[in-house]
């Protein structure tokens, strides 16, 4: 049906002198075809990023009440203990874990010794501070005279779900309003 239309039309409207020959029609239906398909594709992907985004919520909404590891360096101290994370990118000799108080004093060091690539967890037996704020760590890892790369992570609690232009956002306890993606 379409072609017909479309052939009455050239007909109609081609100039008498310098008619268009098959090919030229038949490149103009396959012109029109692709586009129609890449509509058709372009509806496909909107209906899939919409069904991406209701499972990304039900996901993050399944968080709720979960603890989650982010990157920062916080000891949020929960009873008595405190736990935090941290990845080596490759083996330590000697790792130390120094825990600093929010003005950046130290407060301890943990020798944790040896310790191969990866992530590694540790624990510290803490009080809160007078003022409330939760204590920072910092870690040192070596390999022999040379120093070895290591990412903290902190442990917080997810007691809400939000989206917004950006995406799903999780509302944690203590860090506040964080990325999904993160």
């Amino acid at each position: 049906d379409r072609f017909l239309k479309l052939l009455v039309t050239q007909m109609q409207n081609q100039d008498p002198l310098n008619p268009m020959d098959n090919a030229q029609v038949t490149s103009q239906m396959a012109q029109i075809n692709t586009v129609n398909g890449v509509e058709k594709l372009n509806t496909t992907v909107k209906g899939l990023n919409a069904q991406f985004s209701q499972l990304q919520a039900l996901t993050g909404a399944s968080l709720v009440g979960r603890q989650v590891t982010l990157a920062g360096n916080k000891l949020n101290v929960d009873g008595s203990a405190s736990s935090a994370s941290f990845d080596l990118s490759g083996s330590a000799t000697a790792v130390k874990v120094e825990v600093l108080s929010s003005a950046g004093r130290v407060v301890d060091t943990l020798q944790l010794g040896p310790m191969d690539a990866g992530r590694q967890n540790f624990s510290w037996k803490a009080q809160l501070q007078s003022d409330g704020s939760p204590y920072l760590f910092k870690v040192v890892a070596t390999r022999g005279t040379v120093e070895v790369a290591a990412t903290t992570l902190m442990h917080d609690r997810v007691d809400a779900v939000n989206t917004d232009a950006t995406g799903l956002v999780l509302d944690t306890r203590n860090t506040g309003p964080v990325a999904y993606s993160d």
